[in-house]
């Protein structure tokens, strides 16, 4: 077939031709979108509730209200206190577009730093970043203990005491 008549072909197809289903036809279409709606949604439900769980575990772990994870917007911030980030960094999660561009950033430092606050190495991080939801559940379920925030994250510590003065030596 040559390219140049695809166009008269296309104009002879009625776009209102809609072909008739019979009842029994149109119940199992339905049905069968009932069915691809629900392969979809348990394991995105299941994978959610993992997420919740290991959440709630690691944010009872860090000193912090494990039902923070229940509630959408408070989820990150109690997510940021315990990754030692500064607050004002939900802006990135919230401005449309700007969180898909930096996502994968974003979703890199998370990673790091919850592996660093509960002091598991590189191949803790590795695992976090390729099976996240498993990796969680390690860490929310495993004997890893929250150290808190780093110390090069920590406000500076005073600076120490002049050390005391040599006592005078004594003339004989």
């Amino acid at each position: 077939m040559n390219i140049l008549n695809l166009p008269p072909l296309l104009a002879q197809i009625d776009p209102y031709a809609v072909p008739e289903l019979t009842d029994a036809e149109a119940a199992t279409f339905i049905g069968m979108l009932i069915a691809a709606a629900l392969a979809m949604a348990v394991p995105l439900l299941i994978l959610g509730a993992i997420y919740v769980v290991a959440n709630w575990k690691i944010f009872e772990k860090a000193g912090q209200p494990g039902w923070a994870a229940l509630i959408p917007i408070y989820n990150i911030i109690v997510m940021l206190d315990v990754q030692g980030r500064p607050k004002w960094w939900i802006i990135w999660y919230l401005i449309p577009f700007v969180n898909y561009v930096s996502g994968v950033v974003m979703f890199i430092v998370q990673c790091l730093d919850y592996a660093k606050r509960f002091g598991k190495d590189g191949g803790f991080v590795a695992g976090l970043i390729l099976l996240n939801p498993i990796f969680l559940l390690i860490l929310a379920f495993g004997s890893a203990q929250y150290q808190g925030v780093s110390a090069a994250a920590a406000p500076p510590a005073d600076p120490p005491a002049a050390p005391p003065a040599d006592p005078p030596a004594e003339e004989a």
